[in-house]
């Protein structure tokens, strides 16, 4: 029996990504979906509530910083940006996560910081920033940049932001808030301090304009692989969610980032790695590989030829689509997403994919797990990977929304829960208990400074 540092039996831990109506490229044009809930704020209100029921840990929404080039085959994100629709998911939900893309590329410190304290404040402590860099080139003309930001200077600029962004959270005290009417004394300023920040990139005075969060700082979530990310993980992520299709793998991205942790004075049990997992569940194996195809019939090849392109940062569209993967540039020349990138040049060599082959493979999950078959199927799946050191749990990239959520809940879950692999009711209140991760001690607490 496996069990965590507490002794209590482990269990995994299921988040559920978002996005718009299903990570399949073509969930659009599926009969079962209905593309306008992309707009329709009750849409992801019952999603978030569905999951809440399953006792999902959380729910993930990516953000998108500039418009999908190939837009006109299909949506790629979601179209809101997430603050506004996790706030409005706060309000119809009382337990499960809620975890937003913010990135350190392109956001300032300050504001990063006061958001995510807000939507702390307001869901009661069930915030997570999902901290990106930022991978697509083309946001640097959304903000007034010539020109996307060198990879290895996006990870400077991100250490450096998590440094004044955690500073900010401690600015306030657990109880400078006072609210003593009797003395007219709203807060004891000695507990609030300036942070008087200088640094390479950032200078902040400080301090926060919010009271100090529920949680103290929201749960920290990151999305890279390359090895600027494993580091920028080891160093502040609590959790991660990654991006691999076979356990080999698995096991080193899992082995490897928790062995770094220990120079940064962090324990492995202070961070959770999700690998994202796009399941097509069936009564039978037969069953579900047919929706597994059926899926597939609705793609348009240029939209996958589009997204691989800007990948791979070669012209796709001059090769045959069931010719092989021609030659392409080194991942040291990709400014973009440089372990996307590596999954999907590894994925073609490997299974000796033509162009076609490696669309379909990445059409589910953009090069995550995937898996046809029936829940025992899955459930196997699942339990070989999280007891042979791949993953603390997953990252759900179901395909389409929410037939294949509904399917996963009413047929997998159960068949987890059987196997003593899945919570049957949540540990906390918050996300950072239900995740089982220790609420951050203030780095200033002992050290007031006094403003002005």
């Amino acid at each position: 029996m496996s069990t965590n540092a507490n002794g209590q039996r482990r269990q995994m831990h299921l988040n559920l990504f978002i996005q718009g109506i299903g990570h399949h490229e073509a969930a659009w044009r599926h009969p079962n979906t209905d593309p306008m809930n992309m707009l329709d704020i009750g849409y992801y209100q019952r999603l978030a509530k569905r999951a809440e029921e399953a006792k999902f840990d959380s729910i993930f929404i990516a953000d998108g910083l500039a418009i999908n080039s190939n837009i006109n085959f299909g949506p790629f994100n979601n179209f809101f940006e997430p603050f506004t629709l996790l706030a409005a998911i706060a309000a119809v939900t009382e337990s499960i996560g809620l975890i937003g893309t913010a990135s350190t590329t392109y956001g300032e410190p300050y504001d990063v910081a006061r958001k995510f304290a807000s939507l702390d404040h307001v869901s009661k402590g069930r915030a997570g920033w999902n901290i990106v860099t930022t991978g697509n080139e083309m946001s640097a003309h959304n903000f007034g940049k010539e020109a996307h930001l060198e990879h290895s200077q996006r990870y400077v600029r991100a250490n450096e932001f998590l440094e004044v962004t955690r500073k900010l959270w401690d600015s306030w005290d657990d109880d400078a808030l006072v609210v003593d009417r009797r003395k007219g004394m709203f807060t004891d300023p000695s507990k609030i301090r300036e942070i008087h920040h200088k640094g390479n990139i950032f200078d902040v005075r400080g301090p926060s304009d919010i009271p100090r969060s529920p949680q103290g700082y929201p749960v920290l979530v990151q999305a890279g692989s390359s090895e600027d990310g494993r580091e920028f993980a080891a160093k502040y992520a609590e959790a991660i969610y990654t991006a691999q299709n076979r356990l080999d793998d698995a096991r080193e991205f899992y082995t490897d980032v928790k062995r770094r942790m220990l120079k940064y004075g962090r324990t492995p049990d202070q961070l959770n790695i999700l690998p994202g997992m796009a399941p097509i569940v069936g009564l039978t194996e037969s069953e579900a590989k047919e929706k597994e195809q059926e899926l597939n019939e609705y793609i348009v090849p240029e939209y996958g030829l589009h997204q691989l392109s800007k990948s791979l940062n070669v012209d796709l569209f001059t090769y045959p689509l069931d010719g092989p993967l021609p030659e392409v540039p080194s991942v040291e020349s990709i400014n973009g997403g440089k372990s996307r990138y590596q999954v999907y040049v590894d994925l073609a060599r490997r299974e000796n994919l033509t162009i076609r082959q490696l669309i379909h493979r990445i059409a589910f999950g953009r090069g995550h797990g995937t898996y046809a078959g029936t829940p025992e199927q899955i459930a196997d799946y699942f339990e070989e990977w999280f007891r042979e050191g791949g993953c603390d749990g997953f990252n759900m990239l179901f395909p389409h929304l929410p037939h294949d959520m509904e399917r996963f809940i009413e047929l997998v879950i159960p068949e987890l829960r059987r196997r003593g692999l899945f919570r049957t009711e949540y540990a906390g209140r918050t996300l950072r208990e239900n995740m089982g991760l220790t609420r951050p001690v203030n780095q200033f607490a002992t050290t007031p400074i006094k403003i002005g």
